[in-house]
């Protein structure tokens, strides 16, 4: 009975020290902890350079994939042939990179909290935050290298590259919804018990808003309901913002809707798994 009834309290008592040593941190030390995170996750990688597979094949495979399957049908249907698809589709691909490899944030944190890292983490006097910012900067430097990648396959398949200021400012603002969503896969990764169920649960969440957006193709033809949701879509806007910037066209309205959705999901997300990762038992 003492048993059951010390476990609320010895938990409530656990955040509430947590939230104690984080107010005493300063934010030079925040940054010192998160450098020494970083390093010790690029540490990690270097150790096991199979957790880059997915970031070096999945550009190569999905451009390979759409050029060559789909490329024709569409690009006729867009006026053109392949070469058409090409110019269409790569920015809209860099808007998918940020969507797909941030999944891997949340099963990573899973697997480190089933090992017990995380717990030695949280027996540390280091911000409780500084570690969730620091898997942050590691996957969005997964993301850029998927991104280099995608980018040297695009120019071999055809795609031209006039617009390099353009290309830079579709990569930060990929980076920068890519980042929202990571809270998001956090906060599964610290509510879901392993690493299968985050993975489960992201595709669940991916495949409706890659394949209901306009990445791969246009939206015209989509039923009515289906257009409407990819209307709201924050991958449809970054999509379109990319092809703005990368191969000339309408950018402003696209840009500031996926800027306020980067914004608003941090805001309610990086709370929420800050917290969770503080009280998780």
């Amino acid at each position: 009975m003492s048993t059951a009834t010390a476990t609320p309290s010895s938990t409530a008592s656990a955040s509430a020290t947590a939230g104690q040593a984080d107010a005493r941190i300063t934010l030079r030390g925040h940054l010192r902890h998160t450098g020494a995170l970083v390093r010790r996750n690029l540490l990690w990688i270097r150790q096991d350079p199979e957790s880059m597979f997915d970031a070096l094949l999945m550009p190569v495979v999905f451009t390979l994939l759409f050029v060559y399957v789909f490329g024709g049908s569409i690009g006729q249907a867009l006026g053109g042939g392949q070469d058409q698809y090409v110019q269409y589709v790569i920015p809209g691909m860099v808007a998918m990179m940020s969507m797909t490899l941030s999944q891997g944030v949340g099963t990573g944190f899973s697997e480190d909290f089933n090992k017990g890292v995380m717990d030695r983490f949280r027996s540390l006097p280091i911000g409780r935050g500084s570690v969730l910012f620091a898997k942050i900067t590691v996957e969005l430097g997964r993301m850029l290298f998927a991104t280099a990648v995608l980018m040297i396959v695009a120019v071999l398949v055809g795609f031209d590259i006039t617009n390099w200021p353009g290309l830079f400012a579709t990569v930060g603002l990929s980076a920068l919804f890519a980042s929202s969503i990571m809270w998001v896969f956090l906060t599964l990764g610290v509510v879901l018990k392993n690493a299968q169920s985050v993975q489960a649960m992201g595709f669940l969440v991916l495949f409706p808003l890659q394949f209901g957006s306009s990445i791969f193709a246009p939206t015209q033809s989509m039923p009515g309901w289906l257009q409407h949701f990819t209307d709201y879509n924050p991958l449809s806007t970054l999509a379109d913002a990319a092809r703005g910037l990368m191969i000339g066209g309408p950018v402003a309205h696209d840009l500031w809707v996926t800027v306020g959705w980067s914004v608003a999901i941090t805001a309610v997300m990086a709370p929420v798994a800050i917290h969770k990762f503080r009280t998780k038992n």
